[in-house]
């Protein structure tokens, strides 16, 4: 199995990086990141970070599920390839979904500082990984976490609507 490594645009972000990221090209990863010093995000900031996730399906990346979780985020995507026919790589992707929502965070909740960690979890799914389950952890984090009961609707879920054939 070999994995495409896509370099970090600048030395500045490599600098900064602590864990290693792999990007395989076509292939579905499942990201998480979590809030700077386990800031409990209010439901007003939750809103702003699904917006900015769901902002880069179809522009950057296909994105299948993702979730809002007071202080981290999980999602599951495919890059896609930008106009020159490579993928977009993985840094970009989180420097528009983490840059842009923790900008708007900020100027929105009136508050200045990190919102995000620097660092994120990425994992590229094996051949043998089901895409379903993923997809099924993504959307039963709060239940397991107690923030709803069986049944209801977290309001920070995302599925991407597939039309059944």
């Amino acid at each position: 199995m070999s994995y495409d490594y896509i370099m970090p645009p600048s030395p500045k972000y490599e600098y900064r990086r602590n864990l290693p990221h792999y990007q395989k090209s076509d292939r579905p990863l499942f990201v998480t990141f979590r809030t700077h010093k386990d800031w409990q995000l209010p439901p007003q900031a939750r809103d702003i970070a699904l917006r900015h996730c769901r902002a880069e399906h179809g522009r950057t990346v296909a994105l299948y599920a993702g979730v809002i979780m007071p202080t981290h985020v999980h999602l599951l995507f495919t890059p896609l390839r930008d106009g020159e026919g490579w993928p977009f790589t993985l840094a970009h992707i989180m420097k528009l979904v983490k840059g842009r929502s923790a900008w708007e965070i900020n100027k929105t909740m009136q508050r200045h500082g990190p919102v995000w960690q620097d660092e994120f979890f990425d994992h590229v799914l094996r051949s043998d990984e089901s895409h379903e389950a993923k997809i099924q952890y993504i959307l039963e984090n709060p239940l397991r976490a107690g923030l709803i009961r069986a049944g209801e609707q977290y309001r920070w879920c995302w599925e991407e609507d597939v039309p059944v054939l």
